[in-house]
This record gives C-alpha cells, structure tokens and sequence, in this order.
C-alpha cells in the first residue's frame, strides 16, 4: 500500500506577519498536496476576535473541519484555551479514524502542549498516527519526547505500523536517536543511509559515523532550522521534499513536510 502523508504547522491560519487570515490559501496548499493524511500543528479550534474581525475571511467551522472538507475525516486535540478560543494539534485523514485520544504534556504554565494518537484505517493495517507539538526549551522538549516514548509504548502494539509527525523545535537534533532507539523509528530523511549500507547506518548510531540531520524547514521564506519531523516504522520511505518558495512562505512560518511511503 502506498500512503503520502504531510505535517505541517500552519500558525492558526493567519501570516507570520501582520497576521492576516491565509485559512482559504491554506486550504488550497493542502488539496494540492494530494496527502492521504496530513499531521497539522497550531490548528485553531475557535478565535472569535479573528472570526469577528475578518467576517469575510474566517470560516465558520473550525479550522480542522473547514481544511479537512469532503474528502478527509478530521480529529482534533485541543491543546490552549484562553478568554477568545482554543488551538492544538489535527489529523486529517482519508481513511476512517476508529479511535483517538488527547495526551496532555504540558510541561509549564506558558507552553500548553499535547499528543493527539489517531488509529487509522487504513485497507491494509490500523496505523498508529501520533500528532505532536513540542515545547521551545531544550529541558521541556526532553520530558516531553520521554512522554511520547511512553505514550506510544503503550498506546500501540510492537509491531504496528506507526507515524509521528509534528513540529519537536528541535533545531540542535537532541532528540531523534532516543526516538529510533525505544520506538524502532527512521525519520523520512534518513533514508538516503539505505544506499549507504547498514554498517554506515551502524557507525551513525554508534556516534562514529556521520549525523544524520532533518531537513530545514523554519522561517518557511528561507529555511535554516530544522524544526519538523516525520518519524515512521513499519515503512518503506520512497520520497520526502520540504515544500517552499514564494507561495508557502505566504501561508505560514514553518514550511511542510511531505512524504510518500509504503507499507512493508
């Protein structure tokens, strides 16, 4: 089975600057993706100072309802409340969800964050999708990938297919070898180590050999840190490309992240 999967933080529908609504641009960068799932961060669920101000411009759906449309099934992860509204994480699929659960890994008071695990139907496996958005100090990010190591060992079975994807704000890459050593994960741009043989795949592991490093996508006008993910077991990686440029430098601060994989 072949899948093309997306993550994507799309700063609550509104531009880096001046932060006008880009909700319906949005929804058109997404429809051309052709993704069979998309793992979004920063979704708002409701802003009624936008929704009042920009009548013209701002659905009256949620945005996971409004980007998900006709053709995928949309789940959301409420994550910040405040007086005006609520954002977190959504998973847009275009399979049946039959199940989903919010995790909460706050890690202080400033930073409201969270896990949404969405089991997927897929017509060959359940997939187990994780939804992630981590916090910008180094000490918090570190707890909270320990959490997500402990949700998905035991939210999962061993041997299911899975997907985590997200936005970690890991820019110095502390976190993924934790991740490919308890969870059994490749990140989609390490898969070019496949035409290095598996002794480089076990120099890099042991810290001999080259470091493997995500692809930039933040600021999405000119990408430099490396702050998105997509970390899959269970798969054959075919393909992964940052998707920037002129347009998708209009919709949010972070670029996307688009790959194609196959089910082993």
């Amino acid at each position: 089975m072949k899948l093309r999967i997306a993550t994507y933080n799309i700063h609550k529908g509104v531009s880096s600057l001046r932060s006008m609504p880009r909700i319906h641009a949005l929804k058109q960068a997404l429809t051309s993706m052709e993704a069979d799932i998309f793992f979004l961060q920063e979704v708002q669920g409701r802003h009624d100072k936008y929704a009042t101000r920009h009548a013209t411009l701002w659905p009256e759906q949620a945005q996971h309802q409004f980007l998900a449309g006709e053709s995928h099934e949309a789940v959301y992860g409420m994550n910040a409340v405040y007086d005006h509204g609520h954002h977190g994480n959504a998973l847009l699929s275009r399979f049946p969800v039959v199940a989903s659960s919010n995790r909460d890994i706050s890690d202080h008071a400033f930073e409201a964050r969270g896990i949404l695990h969405c089991i997927v139907q897929s017509p060959e496996a359940d997939l187990h999708c994780y939804v992630v958005h981590l916090g910008l100090f180094a000490g918090s990010r570190k707890r909270q990938t320990d959490a997500l190591i402990e949700a998905v060992l035991t939210s999962s079975p061993p041997d299911a297919p899975l997907i985590i994807a997200g936005d970690f704000n890991d820019w110095t890459n502390q976190l993924s070898d934790s991740l490919r050593e308890y969870l059994g994960v490749t990140e989609v741009f390490d898969g070019n180590l496949s035409s290095r043989g598996f002794g480089s795949y076990l120099r890099m592991l042991s810290g001999r050999g080259p470091k493997i490093k995500p692809a930039r996508t933040f600021p999405a006008a000119l990408p430099w840190l490396r702050l998105d993910r997509i970390y899959v077991r269970g798969f054959q990686i075919e393909s992964a490309q940052v998707l920037h440029g002129a347009l998708w430098a209009k919709l949010s601060d972070h670029a996307p992240i688009l790959a194609s994989l196959a089910l082993k």
